[in-house]
């Protein structure tokens, strides 16, 4: 949720804003047509950002964390979101499908290797794309750790984040039957994809709204209200993707494939008081990692404009020696 949370509070940190060079749709298969654009230095060092969500798209805020000078950087909108299309499908939309349009870009644009940047479900996304294409990885960049396990589904839909926000909670729990309410994520499931535009935009909106909520340390607990179409998709391919546990594996599929990126370069950004993804994943994730660089960020949530956050990845892709 970085395009709708705290960013009337984006540090001075970042680079000023850059046009990209290149704006491309690329076809893939399963009937999906990817929005790309590249920023920066042509032939600079090569950085993929993966937003979050899954289905936040990509924003030009993105683009202002790499030094425009050093940085080739390239930023695509994931299957269904953005200005990709077909726009909420999830069709053809897993994990795998997206690990596959990463390589497909890279392929496309003529690199060998390049810096995975990503956050939240970036971050997941990173990882997975690591663990599958080791060869393409010269480092990882990410923020707000989130590893698509089962407790970290519960803490956000099963109600320990409500703990801490019970009237946020509240409205995000009372729209569904009592008798529901036992798994929020098939109750809204059901919504979601009901084939009314009305009722799915609806519930998509309370579905955002209680993710928006608390994404920045300095909100208040009001999520909002995102535009209808970009809450749409952004609910219903979250809701896909949770509900099917990422497509992954097994429960823990990213830490027990550790071993195969042990030798890339890792720096982590976690803020230390991150609603959504709690901390202890990052923590988790940095101690089966060696060559990590774990940085906790006090006074900081999720999101990406958090100050503290911003200046802690701009400082790191400062100082990332390259090639």
């Amino acid at each position: 949720m970085d395009k709708f949370s705290g960013q009337n509070r984006t540090p001075s940190h970042l680079y000023p804003p850059i046009d990209p060079f290149d704006q491309r749709m690329l076809e893939v298969p399963g009937g999906h047509a990817l929005y790309v654009e590249q920023c920066g230095a042509r032939d600079g060092s090569p950085v993929v950002v993966l937003h979050g969500g899954p289905g936040g798209g990509c924003s030009p805020a993105m683009r202002r964390y790499f030094d425009p000078a050093r940085y080739r950087v390239v930023l695509f909108d994931q299957r269904g979101c953005g200005r990709s299309r077909p726009h909420a499908s999830v069709e053809n939309n897993t994990t795998w499908d997206l690990v596959a349009d990463i390589e497909r870009i890279r392929e496309a644009l003529g690199l060998e290797r390049w810096i995975v940047f990503g956050g939240s479900w970036g971050a997941t996304l990173a990882l997975v794309y690591a663990q599958s294409h080791p060869e393409a990885v010269r480092a990882l960049v990410l923020r707000g750790v989130f590893l698509m396990t089962r407790a970290e589904l519960d803490w956000f839909y099963g109600g320990g984040a409500g703990l801490f926000w019970p009237e946020t909670w509240a409205r995000f729990v009372d729209p569904i039957p009592a008798d529901e309410r036992d798994d929020l994520i098939a109750a809204y499931h059901r919504r979601l994809f009901s084939g009314d535009l009305r009722t799915e935009t609806r519930f998509a909106r309370i579905w955002t709204a209680w993710e928006n909520a608390l994404a920045s340390i300095h909100n208040n607990g009001s999520g909002g209200e995102a535009p209808g179409e970009y809450a749409r998709a952004f609910a219903r391919l979250e809701n896909h993707y949770f509900r099917n546990a990422g497509f992954l594996d097994e429960d823990g599929h990213i830490l027990n494939r550790m071993d195969r990126i042990r030798h890339i370069p890792g720096h982590i950004v976690q803020g230390r008081y991150d609603m959504i993804c709690p901390p202890r994943r990052a923590w988790d994730l940095s101690q089966r990692w060696p060559g990590s660089d774990l940085r906790l960020v006090r006074n900081a949530g999720h999101a990406l404009s958090e100050p503290g956050i911003t200046a802690e990845l701009v400082r790191i892709m400062d100082t990332m020696t390259v090639g």
